[in-house]
């Protein structure tokens, strides 16, 4: 150790360093809960502008903040990660190993957390919303239909298609998810409608994120949806993340970061454009191009 430290000090600094980060990398995300269940970010928000430190404490506690819900949501979330290790030697995922059922079981057995992960997940999608009406507002041109495939994105294809005038007449519709346990099962089941008579007479567009699946159940899901497409025409857009693709270098760490989220939360994977390339040929989509947006997903488009 001497004599490494004596050719190399610097290398030995910053080893130190290193596993000083390691060691204690988990307070920023502790000094993150603390803040969540203080309620801090709803009391800055409530005044509508920034706040002196002293102010803020004072607010601490007000009885119409309801920090134990905001701390529950965060506990349900963080428990999971403890079973990292447990996932790669076992498989299964890290929520159902600690709640007995999968999320999406759970969320339907349990309205508070399903309540509370349903605003998490419209909160994030704002960012994303406002890229997509940026930068792809084009894409849903000459568009008969932009149909939600189990996604719950209705208020979110809402917000597109206000955004585009090319398509006055454009449906927005929410086809029901279903579990896939019967080979002979259809996923895409309309709400009254049949979805493979009304969509094959329009340019059908199906919005869905598959990164909560794992490759064998993005081909059953992707197998329907190209049922319902037409032949020559319509195209399935896909807001998801393509792993070291070209435009969004800023989110390389956090997409492997997210990578490990799906493994351990819904036993689902973020995947590199040949992963999706794979994956969308089995499911019936013979080519594809991936387009960047100012956020962390990319936008692809599926073709028959």
């Amino acid at each position: 150790m001497e004599r490494q430290e004596a050719e190399d000090p610097e290398g030995m600094l910053r080893g130190q360093a290193a596993i000083w980060d390691c060691i204690f990398g988990f307070v920023s995300g502790m000094a993150l809960k603390c803040v969540v269940e203080l309620g801090i970010p709803d009391i800055i928000n409530s005044h509508g502008c920034p706040l002196s430190l002293s102010s803020i404490a004072k607010s601490i506690n007000h009885p119409s903040l309801d920090t134990d819900r905001l701390s529950r949501n965060y506990t349900w979330m963080l428990s999971n990660w403890h079973h990292l290790s447990d996932i790669v030697k076992e498989g299964g995922s890290g929520f159902a190993k600690c709640h007995d059922l999968e999320l999406f079981d759970f969320a339907s057995t349990n309205p508070e957390f399903n309540t509370l992960f349903n605003e998490a997940m419209e909160g994030a999608s704002k960012i994303m919303v406002e890229a997509v009406k940026t930068s792809y507002k084009d894409g849903f041109n000459g568009l008969g239909s932009l149909v939600d495939v189990g996604a719950g994105l209705v208020p979110w294809c809402n917000k597109i298609g206000n955004h585009s005038n090319e398509c006055p007449k454009r449906k927005l519709v929410n086809i029901v998810e279903r579990e896939l346990e019967d080979e002979e099962e259809e996923f895409c089941e309309p709400d009254g409608d049949d979805i493979e008579e009304e969509y094959k007479q329009e340019k059908g567009v199906y919005v869905w994120i598959l990164h909560d699946w794992n490759d064998e159940y993005c081909i059953k899901i992707l197998k329907n949806c190209r049922k319902a497409l037409p032949k020559k025409t319509g195209k399935l857009i896909m807001v998801d993340a393509a792993l070291n693709s070209q435009g969004n270098e800023w989110f390389d760490y956090m997409q492997l970061i997210f990578d490990l989220a799906m493994m351990v939360h819904v036993q689902g994977k973020e995947r590199s454009e040949a992963e999706w390339k794979i994956v969308l040929e089995e499911g019936g989509f013979a080519s594809h191009k991936i387009i960047t947006i100012p956020a962390m997903p990319s936008i692809t488009e599926a073709y028959p």
